[in-house]
């Protein structure tokens, strides 16, 4: 999610160069950190609308994910991220770490995130920390079991931070779902700034349909606008993943990713176990 929680990064020379000098590598550490985002909102807390692992008693799940970026004058060369996240009945929590050779640095982070029951509404927090001091978390509340509605509210510090999730994260999210006869879930989330940057929103369609021996496709359309250098751009991504019962992967398209100068390429896998 986003030049979101992040102040907006300068834009480095768009001349390529083979070698950077120091400034210049700093500055497209940050603006990759930039375009990689600062916490989690919408993932955890819009757990109804977004969420995308099928039911599995398996508690761990390992993904391993490729980001490449490009445009903005940045050096290319894909980012690694690896996270592990165990699940025991509502709560969740995660240990990961970003990895980028091409810029040289890394980042580990954890976080913990659950669903708590009040009758027909639940509450979904979320907190996540990271090295440089990073902290950042988000509450949403929801009902409904066929028909779902809920709204979330994101906060962080305002540190940076390399994370899977790329909405704004100090942001507003409401959203609704329907879920069909046939297993079905079509779902609309809506998250937006609210804090430094408030024209910058994603607006998501998420399709999941069960397939048969436990398997699922999945489907999100990413419609999203903004300010990026000044100019307001409207721009569409797409998100497509399968799940197996114990195996998954997923690829995604994101431009102007984060609302920075660049585009990127996401592919990840991994499995339960």
């Amino acid at each position: 999610m986003r030049a979101d929680a992040l102040p907006s990064p300068r834009r480095p020379p768009t001349r390529p160069s083979t070698r950077l000098s120091a400034p210049l590598r700093r500055l497209a550490r940050a603006a990759v950190l930039a375009a990689l985002g600062t916490a989690a909102l919408a993932a955890p807390a819009v757990h109804a609308a977004t969420d995308t692992d099928p039911d599995t008693p398996l508690p761990f799940k390992l993904t391993t994910g490729l980001y490449q970026v490009s445009g903005g004058g940045l050096p290319s060369g894909p980012g690694l991220d690896v996270n592990l996240r165990y699940t025991r009945g509502d709560d969740h929590w995660w240990v990961g770490a970003f990895r980028s050779p091409a810029l040289g640095f890394s980042m580990p982070r954890a976080g913990w995130d659950s669903t708590v029951a009040f009758g027909d509404w639940r509450v979904l927090p979320s907190v996540q920390i990271a090295s440089g001091g990073f902290v950042g978390g988000s509450l949403a509340v929801e009902t409904g079991t066929t028909w779902v509605v809920g709204a979330g509210l994101g906060r962080t510090n305002l540190r940076n931070y390399a994370n899977l999730n790329f909405d704004p994260n100090d942001a507003y999210t409401v959203y609704g779902s329907h879920r069909f006869t046939s297993g079905d879930t079509l779902a609309l989330q809506l998250v937006r700034d609210n804090r430094q940057n408030p024209d910058q929103q994603n607006l998501h369609l998420v399709w999941r349909s069960p397939r048969p021996g436990g398997q699922r496709l999945t489907v999100d359309l990413l419609a999203k606008q903004g300010t990026v250098d000044g100019r307001f751009i409207r721009r569409a991504g797409l998100s497509v993943g399968y799940d197996w019962p114990e195996w998954f992967v997923r690829a995604a398209w994101d431009p102007q990713v984060n609302f920075t100068p660049q585009n990127m390429l996401r592919l990840s896998t991994g499995v339960r176990f």
